[in-house]
């Protein structure tokens, strides 16, 4: 998306991208077709308002619709403060919290890009013999996971998870079309595939809950994951932010993360 367009132009390129027409839009946003038209050419220019009401009937990001302000010569509405923001020290406290309560099940936090942000103490199975170059900050989750050097090796059914990976990437730039997300994923698909899987018998079901089978000093495990996102946030980060949370697939993952849980030190929580 050229973000330099007019605000017109871009409220297009979403309505488009949610393969909306313009008569949906109107609906949707209790306008006349006449108004959209107006505004997508450039004949109308929007209050805040009416933008905001555009922008949430398209679900666009807080990230663009702060572009759509500038572009409409308005002021960015939504925030983007760093984690360690002194505003921000409640919802990294709450983060943290989720991921130590999660013990003794894997949880991690990521960006946008799918970079780390945090995890807790029971991810360190999953990452034992990834190469120390894939885990320097800023250490991005699926270039760890599918990279050669990463947990690939030790990914038992790597075919099934590279494709529900690949998967959920291409419907993330899909709705975002963010260039440093389609970088990555053309460098995931580039890594070595395993010949023995076809992505075309990941169905639509399994993009549900397709488990990751990992070998591990702890025993072959399996796993199935959750994403958490903050409902309703103000700031650009925190809309960005999720929370991958693993759970047990089968009995024998569920009782050696019970006895691996019981080697921990009690924590102190998130701190």
């Amino acid at each position: 998306m050229n973000d330099s367009a007019p605000v017109g132009e871009l409220l297009r390129q979403w309505r488009q991208r949610r393969r909306l027409t313009q008569f949906d839009l109107a609906e949707m946003a209790e306008i006349s077709t006449r108004h959209v038209s107006f505004i997508e050419t450039g004949r109308s220019l929007p209050s805040r308002a009416m933008l905001l009401r555009l922008a949430d009937r398209l679900d666009v990001p807080l990230r663009e619709r702060n572009a759509l302000m500038t572009a409409a010569g308005l002021a960015p509405i939504y925030a983007e403060r760093p984690l360690d923001h002194p505003a921000m020290r409640e919802a990294y406290a709450a983060v943290e919290l989720v991921l130590y309560a999660h013990e003794p099940h894997p949880a991690l936090a990521v960006d946008r890009h799918w970079n780390l942000i945090q995890h807790n103490r029971a991810l360190a199975p999953m990452l034992a013999g990834v190469a120390d170059h894939l885990l320097a900050r800023p250490s991005n989750v699926l270039r760890a996971a599918l990279h050669p050097e990463g947990m690939a090796p030790n990914i038992l059914n790597l075919g099934e998870w590279r494709a529900h990976i690949l998967h959920r990437l291409r419907h993330q730039i899909e709705t975002s079309r963010d260039p440093v997300l389609e970088a990555l994923y053309a460098e995931l698909e580039a890594y070595p595939a395993p010949d023995d899987f076809d992505p075309n018998e990941l169905t639509g079901a399994a993009h549900v809950a397709v488990p990751c089978r990992m070998r591990t000093a702890f025993g072959d495990l399996s796993f199935i994951s959750t994403t958490t996102v903050f409902g309703t946030p103000m700031d650009v980060t925190l809309a960005e932010l999720a929370i991958e949370s693993f759970f047990p697939a089968d009995a024998a993952t569920a009782r050696a993360m019970r006895e691996f849980g019981a080697s921990l030190a009690p924590s102190a929580g998130a701190g």
